[in-house]
């Protein structure tokens, strides 16, 4: 094949996966548009190509992109099509931690992100918090006091920081304090891998845990700037056990 030729074809790939794009953000304007109904089949494949105006071609790149972003999946068969799915928010905070390590995000970015959303989520919660909730932090409290006797120090410190930022009710903060937890939980166990300190990851994991206790106390009492403050506290322990950045 002459560079000519490969010119042309790489031009037209281009030119395939532009239009497939546009394609794929009408796909996810019309799902949005519907009222995001997951299980609802927005057409068969002869239908959409024609609705669109593309090549078949075309219209699978378009349907490979919003699977890969979760938004709908092709089914074949009798009364199959596009069907509309719901996304997976697993996925989505795995690919924003793997972009964070990739732009060498450093703990203190990290942790002033952290702290203002935690902080946010705390002042919700507490406007929020009705029985049901309470249980939850309780129960939350709970298992992370089970584990922590049984001598795990991995792990355990997550779950209420992701219950507290669901009690917020506001989605994209239980999103962005799951995924900052996460990276700073990483780091921290990854220091704690390479020393030989056994006793004192364990002694800071009870520390984490009162710390903890004392945040849901002011929850409970409904006293949200004593537990702001606590939590910043708190946030700022678990920075301390970092070595400092070179």
């Amino acid at each position: 094949m002459t560079s000519k030729q490969n010119a042309t074809q790489a031009g037209e790939k281009g030119g395939t996966r532009r239009l497939a794009e546009k394609v794929s953000e009408q796909i996810e304007k019309d799902i949005i548009d519907a009222g995001w109904r997951v299980g609802s089949v927005l057409g068969s494949e002869t239908e959409l190509i024609e609705r669109y105006g593309v090549s078949r071609a075309v219209f699978r790149e378009a349907v490979r992109l919003v699977e890969h972003q979760q938004m709908a999946a092709m089914r074949r068969g009798p009364g199959g099509g596009l069907v509309v799915t719901e996304p997976d928010p697993g996925v989505v905070r795995n690919a924003a931690r793997v972009y964070l390590r990739h732009a060498e995000v450093s703990r203190q970015q990290l942790m002033e992100a952290r702290t203002a959303l935690e902080v946010a989520g705390i002042a919700l919660a507490a406007e929020n918090l009705t029985e049901s909730g309470i249980v939850r932090l309780k129960e939350a409290l709970e298992s992370e006091r089970e584990l922590i006797e049984r001598g795990f120090t991995r792990g355990h410190a997550r779950n209420l920081h992701r219950v507290i930022a669901e009690l917020a009710g506001n989605p994209a903060i239980t999103l962005f304090v799951e995924v900052l937890a996460q990276l700073d939980q990483d780091i921290v166990q990854r220091e704690w891998d390479a020393e030989d300190s056994g006793g004192e990851h364990r002694d800071a994991a009870r520390e984490s845990h009162e710390a903890h206790e004392a945040i849901v106390a002011a929850l409970v009492a409904g006293d949200a700037p004593l537990g702001q403050h606590r939590m910043r506290r708190h946030l700022q322990a678990i920075a301390a056990l970092l070595r400092p950045e070179a």
